[in-house]
């Protein structure tokens, strides 16, 4: 038997090996100590991603078999502490949202609420606007909002920034109205009885009749001649005034009737009430009688007494003035208490005579000429003023020969010496 198996080793033993064979290079060898009992050992970092491997595995794992498995609540406990959250979303109540998206419809808004809120483009803003961003709601605006509706179908809440800003702008005009003040408000339509103005984001009325006249012909003010009889025609203001900035005062003020009046005749008035004597100021003739014209200047009526229209004699003053008339006149005096002005177009004239004559001239020189007439007054006063220091000579002061007060110099002869000045 041992014989027969060397015989079947020796048939199966291998050829030699050539040379060539012998010097192969030998294959890459893993690290030293890397072989145990036949199998490799993992490096440090395989380990590590191994360990992830298993740790990704389990919680895998528990998520499918256990999803709850060490939550200290289950769903039915997170609707519960949804619903008892304490945010009131009833209609009218106020509410702190986060807007989150946009649209061309309006805004999206986190309200930390199950439902879903939303900011309609009409509702984002007391002025009419094209898109939300117009009025600067962007994501992330942190605002307050009123609830205004739910929709049913969904359960989505309504909200409007504009209900809150409307209930502003009324306090705001209540407080206008109380303090008595001029505000400005831009006109943006009209209708038979009166334009349309935009006063604190609010649309208010202001009728014709507290329409000042010289309102439309304000961008003629420095047309240097006098302006012709002036069409009150309601539609022509109306048209006149569109896109216009007017003076304004409030008549009335009701948020639950929703009526907003103002005055543009009284805010003309107030302005036109701060004007002293030898002020020029631009009027409208409104009546003619025998002994003058009365002058609508913004709301005050004046009266231009025919001794006052000219220097020279004003035998029909129809054939100088006409009812609409518009016309520059200075203020020569002012009976608050009593409400009457006095005008005058006679001291406006640069020689006597031009109101009858050369009209025109007299437009163009009339800042000019009240000038004049001003410092003739002033000029009047320091000399009043003189005559009261002669008896009070410790005051120090005197008055130069071009009519002005000054400190008494000390070369200054004195009246009581009787001593005349001498040239040396």
């Amino acid at each position: 038997m041992a014989s027969l198996a060397q015989h079947v080793v020796a048939g199966l033993a291998c050829p030699p090996l050539s040379g060539a064979s012998l010097h192969r290079p030998a294959a890459p060898r893993r690290p030293p100590s890397a072989l145990v009992c036949g199998t490799f050992a993992l490096t440090k970092d395989e380990q590590e991603r191994e360990r992830m491997r298993k740790l990704f595995d389990e919680a895998s794992e528990r998520c499918r078999t256990a999803p709850m498995e060490g939550v200290a609540f289950s769903p039915e406990d997170l609707d519960t502490a949804v619903e008892t959250t304490d945010i009131d979303t009833d209609i009218g109540s106020l509410i702190k949202g986060t807007v989150f998206m946009t649209t061309s419809n309006g805004a999206y808004v986190d309200i930390q609420s199950k439902s879903t809120a939303f900011l309609p483009l009409d509702e984002a803003c007391l002025l009419d606007i094209n898109n939300v961003e117009d009025a600067g709601i962007r994501p992330g605006l942190v605002e307050e909002f009123m609830i205004i509706d739910e929709n049913p179908s969904d359960e989505t809440l309504i909200l409007s920034l504009q209900a809150i800003q409307q209930d502003l702008a009324w306090e705001r005009c209540r407080q206008l109205q109380a303090e008595d003040v001029v505000v400005t408000g831009k006109v943006i339509g009209g209708n038979k009885g009166g334009v349309v103005a935009l006063v604190e984001g609010l649309k208010a009325f202001v009728p014709f009749s507290q329409v000042s006249s010289l309102n439309s012909v304000a961008p003629m003010l420095t047309i240097p001649y006098l302006i012709t009889r002036f069409d009150i025609d309601q539609k022509t203001t109306a048209e006149e005034l569109l896109g216009k900035e007017l003076p304004l005062k409030f008549v009335e003020v009701d948020e639950e009737q929703g009526r907003l009046v103002l005055s543009n005749r009284k805010a003309m008035a107030d302005s036109q009430a701060q004007l002293g004597i030898g002020s020029v100021v631009l009027g409208t003739v409104e009546s003619l009688k025998p002994y003058g014209a009365f002058i609508d200047i913004g709301g005050i009526n004046g009266l231009l007494h025919v001794s006052q229209i000219s220097h020279d004699r004003v035998a029909d003053i129809s054939t100088v003035l006409q009812p609409g008339d518009t016309l520059k006149v200075m203020i020569l005096s002012h009976d608050r208490e009593r409400g009457r002005v006095s005008l005058s177009t006679k001291k406006l004239e640069p020689t006597p005579g031009d109101m009858i004559r050369n009209p025109k001239l007299v437009f163009e020189k009339a800042d000019e000429m009240a000038q004049i007439f001003r410092q003739r007054i002033a000029q009047a006063e320091a000399m009043a003023r003189a005559d009261m220091l002669r008896f009070q000579p410790e005051s120090g002061l005197t008055l130069s020969s071009e009519g002005i007060l000054g400190p008494l110099s000390s070369d200054s002869p004195s009246e009581d010496s009787g001593e005349e000045p001498t040239d040396e």
